[in-house]
């Protein structure tokens, strides 16, 4: 039997992610155009909760103080805004684009790292959060095309994808992983469901059906993509992502018969090209920091 090196391997998973994140954009986007958007979400998140009956254990032995409970309702927001603006996104604009803007969510991670956090930020990093900004107006293009709705919908829920993501690193430093993720998946549709409630429409067995497999494609597209990151480093299967850039413009040419636009590719690879530079030059500040460590020690 050949043996896969590490590192192939973590490329590998990562590629396994890009397949199901597209699916996941892909039945959002055929699921959209017959049910309302937030009861879309609302039951993605209610019918995904079959996947976390293994985290029960987990869950039970954490004691949860008020602040836990803050900041799991404070993630929930953020999230369930998130996710409502992406799937009216999905509605409104082709995935390729849907899918380049959701790049940015690491570039507003950073931003929000430095500007709540107080974390310090070096010229390399500015000029890389420069590149990815630019790599969003070559996506939107103002002034030389009509701004969609569903593009500020895009900006917004990558905006609040990144406020989750900050208060879910501050959550994983008290609770396992799989506590924290079963905590968003149980308080979102919570968020959400009064919302849904006021324009409830029954969805047929095959909404069901497909809203379930969007789930399915969700869940096991952060567990390969949690394999990845375990097998290598980020900043070798990152760049990997862009791939997700090309399934999705494909899919949506072929499936929606959505327009090939070689702006979205561009500003996609450009964001993708900052965000990867950025992963890279925190990895190997990361290992200085590990060797400088070792050599002081008596």
């Amino acid at each position: 039997m050949v043996q896969i090196s590490k590192p192939v391997q973590g490329i590998l998973w990562m590629l396994v992610t890009t397949l199901n994140f597209v699916m996941v954009n892909v039945l959002v986007k055929y699921v959209g155009s017959g049910l309302p958007v937030l009861e879309s979400a609302f039951l993605r998140f209610l019918l995904g909760l079959v996947f976390l009956i293994p985290a029960l254990k987990s869950v039970a032995k954490v004691q949860f103080t008020p602040r836990l409970w803050k900041l799991t309702f404070g993630r929930a927001m953020c999230h369930a805004l998130a996710m409502t603006c992406w799937f009216f996104a999905m509605t409104k604009i082709p995935m390729g684009e849907v899918t380049a803007m959701n790049f940015m969510n690491p570039i507003y991670v950073s931003i929000g790292a430095v500007v709540l956090f107080g974390e310090r930020i070096a010229l390399p990093r500015i000029l890389a959060l420069v590149v990815a900004f630019l790599g969003g107006l070559v996506i939107l293009r103002p002034g030389f095309r009509e701004i969609d709705p569903g593009h500020v919908a895009m900006i917004v829920s990558a905006i609040a994808f990144a406020g989750s993501y900050l208060i879910a690193s501050q959550l994983t430093r008290e609770l396992p992983a799989s506590v924290v993720v079963f905590l968003m998946s149980v308080t979102v549709p919570l968020v959400i469901a009064p919302f849904a409630l006021l324009q409830w429409e029954t969805p047929t067995l095959h909404e069901l059906i497909l809203l379930f497999f969007t789930a399915a494609f969700a869940t096991f597209g952060h567990y390969s993509m949690t394999r990845a990151f375990a097998c290598a480093p980020q900043s070798v299967v990152q760049p990997v992502v862009f791939i997700q850039l090309i399934w999705s413009v494909s899919l949506g040419m072929l499936l929606f018969g959505e327009a090939f636009d070689p702006f979205v590719l561009l500003g996609g690879v450009m964001i993708i090209s900052a965000v990867s530079f950025i992963t890279w030059r925190e990895a190997r500040a990361k290992r200085s920091a590990r060797a400088a460590a070792v050599v002081e020690k008596p």
